[in-house]
C-alpha cells in the first residue's frame, strides 16, 4: 500500500514519513498500526503539547465553499461562553439550501441559575440577527455528554439520508462534540484528535455513517479576534474554563477599575455605588484599583502581577483599546470577546471596556 493513502484519524491530514518538521508527518513505524495518527496529534493526545500549523484562511475558506456546494445537513457548534466570539461571520453566505442545527456546547461552564429555555431562545433571536436561521437550537456539552442522545436523533432526522458536516470556530469543542455522538451512535472511543489549543483539526475528517454517507469534521475557522489568540498556549488553560464559573460580585464606586490578569480592563465611569458581576474563568485573577492609577498599575505590572499575558509576551502583546458604553437598560452584559463578561443589574451607569487591538467589545441583553 503506497503512503499515499493514510490519513490520519486524528486530524484528517496526509500522512507523509519524509519531513517531521512539515504536517502529517509519522515515523515508518506508525504506519504498521491498526489506526494510523500523525506525530502532531500523538503529542497533543498524550503530552498535551501543541505545534504550530501552516493553514491560511483561505484554506478554510476553501473547505467552507465546499460545504456550500454539497447537499447536507450542517451542524453549527458554537462556545455559549463565548458566543459573538465563536460565531462564523459569513456562514449563512457558504450554507446554499443545506438545513442547518445550531448547538451550543460547553453549557456546563455557565451558572447553574441559567434557564435554559430563555437561554434557547436568546441563541434564536441573536442567530436570527446575525442572517441564519436555523432549523433547532440545542444546548450541549459535549465534554459532559449533556443533550448527546437528543442531539444525535435530531441530526438522524434531519439529514434525510445526507451527508453531516460539523462546523465551528477554533476552540468550540467540534471534535470532541463529534467523539460524543459517534460513541452514542457507535459505542467506540475517541477517535479524533481533541484538545483545548486552536485548530486541532487540519483536514476534512470523514466517518462514514452505517447508510453509507459520512459524518464530516471540518477544521475550526480561526476568528482572529478570538482571545484566545493572545495568550501564550500554557495560558489557555486560565482563561478557557473548564468547570462552572462561579460568578465574583464587586461593589464599586465611580472611578474604580478591575483588572483581568492583563488582558482586559474595565472603568466604572459614573452612576452611583453599585454592584457588578463578574462571568470569568475562575482561574483569571481579578484586580481592583483606582481608576487614576491604573494606567501606572499596567504599565509597571503587566505580565507579572497582571497574568496572562506573560512577562516575555509584553513586548509584542497588542495595546487595550478603550469602548465606552452607557448602560440604559436594566440586566445588561458587558462582554470580553473570548473572556466573558460583567453583568450590570440597573441601568444607568456608565463604563469603558478594555481589550486588547482587534478583540470585540460589546453590550448585550444580560444571558443570566
Amino acid at each position: 500500500m503506497s503512503e499515499e493513502q493514510f490519513v490520519c484519524i486524528g486530524c484528517g491530514v496526509k500522512v507523509q514519513t519524509e519531513n517531521p518538521d512539515e504536517l502529517g508527518y509519522a515515523p515508518h513505524s506508525a504506519l504498521q498500526k491498526e489506526t494510523i495518527i500523525c506525530q502532531r496529534c500523538f503529542r497533543l493526545k498524550h503530552y498535551n503539547e501543541v505545534q504550530d500549523v501552516s493553514l491560511t484562511d483561505d484554506d478554510f475558506l476553501k473547505i467552507l465553499n465546499e460545504i456550500g456546494q454539497s447537499d447536507a445537513l450542517i451542524v453549527k457548534i458554537v462556545d455559549i461562553f463565548d458566543f459573538n466570539g465563536s460565531w462564523l461571520p459569513g456562514l449563512h453566505r457558504f450554507v446554499g439550501n443545506n438545513k442547518i442545527l445550531l448547538v451550543g456546547n460547553k453549557v456546563d461552564l455557565l451558572p447553574k441559575s441559567v434557564k435554559t429555555n430563555k437561554l434557547i431562545n436568546w441563541m434564536k433571536q441573536e442567530s436570527k440577527q446575525l442572517g441564519l436561521k436555523p432549523e433547532e437550537v440545542y444546548l450541549a456539552s459535549a465534554a459532559k455528554g449533556y443533550s448527546i442522545n437528543e442531539i444525535a436523533a435530531a441530526i438522524d432526522h434531519y439529514r434525510e439520508g445526507k451527508d453531516v458536516y460539523v462546523v465551528g470556530c477554533t476552540n468550540v469543542g467540534k471534535s470532541t462534540f463529534i467523539n460524543r455522538i459517534l460513541k452514542e451512535v457507535t459505542g467506540e472511543g475517541d477517535v479524533i484528535t481533541t484538545s483545548h489549543f486552536p485548530g486541532t483539526t487540519l483536514d476534512i475528517i470523514e466517518i462514514p455513517l452505517s447508510d453509507g454517507k459520512a459524518l464530516v469534521d471540518t477544521p475550526g475557522i480561526i476568528n482572529h479576534h478570538q482571545m484566545a489568540h493572545y495568550v501564550d498556549k500554557r495560558d489557555l488553560k486560565v482563561i478557557t474554563p473548564k468547570k462552572e464559573i462561579k460568578p465574583k460580585v464587586y461593589q464599586l464606586n465611580e472611578a474604580q477599575t478591575l483588572f483581568f490578569g492583563g488582558l482586559a480592563r474595565f472603568d466604572y465611569i459614573a452612576g452611583g455605588r453599585r454592584s457588578f458581576v463578574c462571568h470569568f474563568s475562575n482561574e483569571l485573577t481579578i484586580h481592583r484599583t483606582k481608576t487614576e492609577k491604573a494606567d501606572e498599575l499596567y504599565r509597571n505590572h503587566a505580565g507579572e502581577m497582571l497574568t496572562p499575558p506573560r512577562e516575555e509576551q509584553m513586548e509584542t502583546f497588542p495595546e487595550l483599546v478603550k469602548h465606552e458604553f452607557t448602560i440604559k437598560e436594566p440586566k445588561t452584559d458587558i462582554v470580553f470577546s473570548g473572556l466573558g463578561w460583567i453583568t450590570v443589574n440597573e441601568g444607568g451607569a456608565k463604563v469603558a471596556a478594555y481589550v486588547p487591538k482587534g478583540v470585540h467589545a460589546m453590550i448585550r441583553k444580560s444571558l443570566i
